[in-house]
């Protein structure tokens, strides 16, 4: 384990490093938030802040915060910021409240490290599983993320969003599987998609049960479980029923991701081809879509069974290259997740492949899209060139991680393998 003795004084810097830095930036740059807020790739249809002050403006004014078609959010959002301060004059008190979601995320995958499920988990422990990062510096890499800052300074509210799927695995790995079907209620209220984790998060809280209360039996510990997130998810439509007065919310907030009826240009795969889609191909290749979304929930599940937490890594990385509105938020969420794998950094292959496309895309991708939409020299197939190099150096991050992960397996199988060159046949 690295990273040093962790006291309190160490912690504290930490989160007062992380908490001062974004409100230095918030502070002597206040024409960057706005601008981050209007990039498409921190920004999206349903996680836009600007939307999100639209709808509010609505609603403030009893009027209902889905006619126009512009905000596509949860309404429990509507309250929330209502209590806050005009954003516009006073918006250091909206700066704080994101700050702190911050935070609240860093705690939580704190929790998860320290819990050594990545390494140790009840069905298999790692050779390698003594080689590894604490829980300082996993938050630390996560807050120091310019992916997170710049995510945080744009104001999106898949912050939230971030923040629960992390309390709901931290709560999963702590012995508190209620908990952490609350939690991921919540994060499937605010985006729809977290919805998928449900099968490995169960598979998690039932390995990590306390033994005072353990049940046997893994039908029975999901049939006593799944009810809750659905009980949770009819609580939270319910009051989202009271706060706007119709069910009009369902179909503009689940509706717009479902059908992709808002088109516009995100780093996802899915916006330009569905420009390009004729009409009467466009319900098929969405039902392909989201079928090609979801089955890896359960192969993976099954194929690595031991290791739920592996799963839900891997997850969030297809989520991060596959969802309809994705952004950098979902990936340095997949990013604070990877680090927690640092014993089989060894086995990865295509690190440096993985680094430089990565880096590549981050820098000419805002470049790309200068050039066509302000510019005016290019088109919509330089931006979504860039955005396919992006999923290219996700999706190989994916593959390599789930590459490292079962070759970890197979050497305790066959520790006579260990450090031999394999070949896939």
């Amino acid at each position: 384990m690295d990273g040093g003795k962790v006291t309190v004084g160490r912690t504290a810097a930490l989160y007062a490093g992380a908490a001062v830095l974004r409100l230095a930036i918030f502070t002597l740059l206040p024409d960057l938030p706005d601008l981050l807020t209007g990039r498409v790739e921190i920004s999206t249809p349903v996680t836009s802040f600007k939307r999100l002050q639209e709808g509010l403006f609505l609603y403030n004014h009893n009027v209902s915060p889905y006619d126009g078609g512009v905000y596509h959010q949860a309404p429990l959002f509507l309250p929330l910021f209502s209590l806050l301060p005009n954003a516009l004059s006073y918006p250091i008190f909206t700066y704080l409240l994101y700050i702190a979601i911050d935070l609240l995320s860093a705690g939580a995958l704190w929790r998860i490290a320290d819990s050594g499920e990545a390494g140790s988990s009840a069905l298999f422990t790692s050779p390698r599983r003594e080689r590894r990062w604490n829980g300082f510096v996993i938050a630390a890499i996560f807050l120091f993320n310019p992916f997170t800052i710049a995510t945080c300074l744009g104001r999106s509210t898949s912050v939230f969003t971030t923040c629960a799927i992390l309390h709901a695995i931290a709560k999963a790995v702590s012995g508190a599987p209620f908990s952490a079907m609350v939690a991921l209620s919540f994060a499937s209220y605010l985006s729809m998609y977290p919805l998928l984790l449900l099968p490995p998060l169960v598979l998690l809280c039932f390995d990590r049960q306390r033994p005072e209360r353990a049940n046997k039996s893994a039908v029975s510990f999901a049939t006593t479980h799944v009810p809750v997130v659905l009980g949770v998810l009819g609580l939270l439509f319910g009051m989202s029923y009271l706060i706007t007065g119709s069910w009009e919310f369902l179909s503009s907030t689940y509706g717009v991701q479902l059908t992709l009826s808002d088109l516009t240009p995100n780093v996802g795969l899915w916006w330009y081809f569905f420009i390009e889609m004729f009409d009467s191909f466009r319900s098929f290749f969405l039902a392909v879509f989201w079928l090609h979304l979801s089955c890896y929930v359960g192969g993976l599940s099954v194929r690595i069974r031991r290791q739920p937490l592996v799963v839900l890594t891997l997850l969030l990385g297809i989520f991060a290259i596959f969802k309809p509105y994705p952004s950098i938020s979902d990936t340095s969420l997949f990013l604070a997740m990877v680090p927690l794998y640092r014993h089989v950094f060894p086995l990865m292959r295509y690190s440096f492949v993985i680094a430089a496309v990565i880096m590549y895309a981050s820098f000419l991708g805002p470049a790309f899209y200068y050039l066509w939409i302000y510019a005016g020299s290019g088109n919509a197939n330089f931006f979504y060139a860039i955005t396919l190099v992006w999923g290219l150096g996700q999706s190989l991050l994916v593959c390599d991680l789930m590459f490292a992960v079962l070759r970890d397996e197979w050497e305790l199988e066959r520790p006579e393998m260990a450090g031999k060159e394999i070949r896939q046949i």
